[in-house]
């Protein structure tokens, strides 16, 4: 035997170019979702505006003599169909403000509305406080005043006709108004549970 020395060569495997029939392991994730899985759109919520209805002053007699507090009365919605009531006490009105609009958050409810107006028209009383309620067409506006106004603005209410008929006091009033939209259903819930339809209801 000749003494050559022969030389081993070792071939590495070499990378495929980057061409059109290499699909990287994102790629082919990317089309398994996009023929399988439909992806869903997050639809963040609405901001949930507060509005103050109305601010007093209160007064407690003590030994000392008169201790001084506020009371807020709050509603809070999203104007789109969602609202709360709140009232709030503190010694300062901030903090007043800050019970109300925690308590209207927890009270927050869903109402029914139907081209941004009421479904149909209600008579609601509360204590000593009587309301009225109409739907309206499309330009009227909210046709209101003082607590109703507000409560319905952040309901998302557009065009109503309103009117409070009996005792003025804030609170009575924005508690009638709360309940009434609260009381209000879907013309085909109650139809349901009368066991007819509204093609045929007379």
């Amino acid at each position: 035997m000749a003494d050559e020395e022969k030389e081993i060569t070792k071939e590495t495997p070499q990378e495929p170019t980057r061409g059109d029939d290499v699909v990287t392991p994102e790629e082919e994730a990317f089309d398994e979702t996009e023929e399988g899985v439909e992806i869903e759109e997050v639809v963040e919520p609405l901001p949930i505006e507060e509005k103050v209805i109305h601010i007093n002053r209160v007064a407690k007699v003590i030994k000392g003599g008169r201790k001084f507090g506020f009371t807020a009365l709050v509603t809070v919605g999203n104007r789109n169909g969602m609202v709360g009531l709140g009232y709030g006490k503190a010694n300062d009105v901030q903090g007043a403000i800050k019970k109300g609009v925690d308590q209207a958050n927890k009270n927050m409810v869903e109402i029914p509305l139907l081209n941004d107006t009421l479904v149909y028209e209600m008579t609601y009383k509360y204590g000593a406080a009587k309301i009225f309620m109409k739907p309206a067409s499309k330009g009227t506006g909210v046709i209101a005043g003082g607590p109703m106004r507000a409560i319905l603005e952040t309901a998302g209410v557009k065009n109503v006709l309103a009117k409070s008929i009996g005792s003025k006091n804030h609170i009575n009033v924005a508690r009638a108004t709360f309940e009434a939209l609260k009381s209000m259903r879907w013309p085909e819930e109650i139809m349901e549970k009368r066991k007819r339809t509204v093609e045929n209801y007379n």
